[in-house]
Order: C-alpha cells, then sequence, then structure tokens
C-alpha cells in the first residue's frame, strides 16, 4: 500500500468520499440559526424587541446595534461569558464602582465596561447595563439627526 495523496477525501458510512475540510457545521453555525444558545439567546429575545435594535454576529460575538452604532456585545460561545457594554461616562463611573463590573481591558476610554453573564440569574443585572448602553446611543444618534 502506498501512500494517500494529500488531498485525498476520507471515506464515511456508504463509501460516500468526503473531501477534507468540510466536516460538520461548526457549533457556532447552528448557534447563529436559532438566534443564541443559553444566557446569548435570553438577551437576543430581550433586546431584539428594543425599537431600532439590530443583532447581528460579528467576530465571534453578537453585536448589538442601533442605526449602526455598536453599543453591546455578547460571545457567540456557550462557554464565554463576558458581556461589553458601552455606556456614557457617568454609567461607566457608576458601573465601575459595582464589584460586578470591571472596565473593558482595551476600550475603557471610550466608554466600554465588561461583566460576566454566565447564569440567567445575571440576566437582568446585563439588562439594566445594556438599557443604558442602548439609550445613550439612541441620545446620540437623536443628536445627529
Amino acid at each position: 500500500m502506498g501512500a494517500r495523496p494529500a488531498d485525498a477525501g476520507e471515506t464515511q458510512e456508504g463509501g460516500v468520499v468526503r473531501p477534507r475540510g468540510t466536516g460538520r457545521p461548526r457549533r457556532d453555525r447552528r448557534a447563529i440559526r436559532r438566534g443564541g444558545e443559553g444566557v446569548a439567546g435570553v438577551l437576543n429575545g430581550i433586546v431584539g424587541e428594543w425599537t431600532d435594535v439590530r443583532i447581528t454576529p460579528m467576530f465571534g460575538r453578537w453585536g448589538y446595534f442601533v442605526s449602526g452604532r455598536l453599543f453591546g456585545c455578547y460571545p457567540l460561545r456557550p462557554k464565554d461569558h463576558d458581556l461589553w457594554v458601552r455606556l456614557s461616562d457617568g454609567d461607566q463611573a457608576r458601573a465601575l464602582a459595582s464589584t460586578a463590573v470591571r472596565a473593558h481591558r482595551r476600550f475603557a476610554a471610550r466608554g466600554w465596561i465588561e461583566c460576566d453573564v454566565a447564569e440567567p440569574s445575571d440576566v437582568p443585572r446585563a439588562l439594566r447595563w445594556l438599557r443604558r448602553g442602548y439609550e445613550h446611543v439612541r441620545r446620540q444618534v437623536g443628536s445627529e439627526g
């Protein structure tokens, strides 16, 4: 027996040859089709009902937008739990006074915070900060237009 060519496929049940690199769809794609899993699904269901909100998967996170402006994002993968929210300066200062919230590791100077939302019991707190971020962006968009 000789070596298989590098581009040879793998034989599955029934003798079907599947080319390499075309495995089963990744779990992320299934989560996107369903609108999120676990806490992400809960957040997406609630935030998606707010006026003018568009939820789009981007770079491994659910992005929450109003008129093209990002105000928050949450991971697609169920193992990750860090919610990012963009707040006004005053709201950011109030949020950082809480032990459950920390400054965003790269964008704190732009008003971003991080908080962990791992359990359904964390969702009400997360929604309070998301609502403030949403209202902040709506005010910005309203003052421009």
